[in-house]
């Protein structure tokens, strides 16, 4: 099949966050304002300047048989766990070709991570240090590999159409769904389980994001920490979990008569070519991904009712981003309600558009627009709508919401949604 016009929709969602186990209970902490960041009481991290994060709030090993856990990297383990509900979201109940409407050869998967099995790596290397090669484990190498979380959820599913993994830093996740539609698109596949994960809580990845003065250390009030948008921000707070979309032509989710959240409009990809870590301050590469998309999608800039924002409460780059947006919606940004929930979820790295599709996906679909947390007190230079107190009613109608994720290496991805 090659058609570049098929239109794709959203039939099934997956989530393990510090705000919950799943889908349901991650949408309702956010509705209710609630953080997942807390105190580490963990002695590795006591001597370290930050010693907070925002957690899972259902750990892997309650969910997954342990012959299975101790073979997966816990980004793994998260994602296995997001993409089995999405996928019983949609209405599957096997993997591809077990007596179902899918046929292997057109179903993939790309879930995308930041770092990979960082902690698999760290972990074992103490394993080799202190007890010697013989104890090093087997499954290491598959359990390192950036790779392993999507060819896990593949194994899955049965999935023979592709199976695999963007790595652009924060923006890994949502560039994984992008690339899934434009499988879907192209023809190469009907049916894409798309999305990020992250595990990175590991004394190493936080000392060193603490060294880059990128995070938060309001050690004595966690739940507080991450503030996007707020005057007072100091940057973010770690997170990890997994956000799993499942994806399909239009034509064959009604084929098969399945339930659809909302319409994929597409992705705009840019690069700012600026700094390896720091954002372009005027926002120039992020303006360039949004007009990317509005010239190649037919969505308007007066649909758009809704962002759910990158805002990682870094002090730099949640301006830029305030910043692009305006330059290139203009008056239209007024009637944009913007939410930031790393406040709540705190960052989770390549799983943050994974599980940010998810809140968008749900925003649209209930009509409500979750609320930013800690923003007492607005920064000045942020000239946009941001809902802060309680979540916000969108408007009746075909709507429109865009999600943003950016990434170390100046990686811009800009996706939209419309209601349907």
């Amino acid at each position: 099949m090659n058609s570049t016009n098929r239109t794709v929709v959203v039939t099934g969602i997956g989530a393990t966050t510090p705000l919950g186990g799943d889908s349901a209970s991650t949408w309702e902490g956010l509705l209710a304002g609630r953080s997942g960041a807390r105190l580490l009481d963990d002695e590795r991290f006591a001597e370290l300047p930050v010693r907070i994060a925002a957690t899972a709030a259902v750990d892997p090993s309650e969910v997954l048989p342990r012959p299975l856990a101790r073979k997966l990297d816990r980004s793994a383990q998260f994602a296995l766990i997001a993409a089995r509900e999405a996928w019983a979201d949609a209405g599957y109940t096997a993997p591809a070709g077990d007596e179902g409407p899918i046929e292997p050869e057109r179903l993939g998967t790309v879930v995308a991570s930041g770092i990979g099995g960082v902690t698999t790596l760290l972990d074992q290397y103490d394993v080799l240090k202190e007890k010697g090669s013989r104890r090093v484990s087997p499954h290491t190498v598959p359990m390192l590999m950036p790779n392993s979380p999507s060819a896990n959820v593949g194994l899955e599913v049965n999935a023979r159409a592709g199976v695999h993994s963007t790595v652009s830093a924060c923006a890994s996740g949502a560039e994984a769904i992008g690339y899934a539609v434009e499988m879907i698109r192209t023809g190469r596949a009907d049916v894409v389980v798309a999305g990020g994960t992250e595990a990175a809580i590991h004394p190493l990845p936080v000392a060193a994001f603490a060294s880059m003065m990128a995070m938060s250390k309001n050690n004595e009030d966690p739940e507080r920490a991450s503030r996007p948008y707020d005057k007072g921000r100091d940057g973010f707070v770690l997170g990890e979990g997994a956000g799993v979309v499942v994806l399909e032509s239009a034509e064959f989710a009604a084929r098969r008569g399945a339930r659809v959240y909302c319409e994929v409009l597409g992705q705009g990809l840019s690069a700012d070519s600026h700094h390896i870590a720091q954002p372009e301050p005027g926002g120039r590469g992020i303006a360039a991904a949004l007009r990317n998309l509005l010239d190649s999608s037919d969505l308007k800039p007066e649909q758009i009712v809704h962002l759910n924002a990158h805002a990682t409460s870094t002090p730099q780059g949640d301006v830029a981003e305030i910043k692009a947006l305006r330059q290139v919606l203009g008056d239209d940004l007024d009637h944009v309600a913007v939410s930031a929930t790393k406040s709540m979820t705190g960052h989770l790295l390549g799983g943050a558009g994974g599980i940010e599709t998810v809140a968008t996906v749900l925003a649209l679909y209930h009509r409500t627009a979750p609320p930013t947390i800690n923003c007492d007190e607005l920064d000045p230079e942020v000239d946009a709508d941001v809902v802060r107190g309680a979540p916000r009613a969108l408007p009746e109608g075909t709507i429109a919401a865009i999600n943003n994720s950016f990434g170390f290496g100046g990686h811009n991805v800009v996706l939209a949604f419309r209601s349907v």
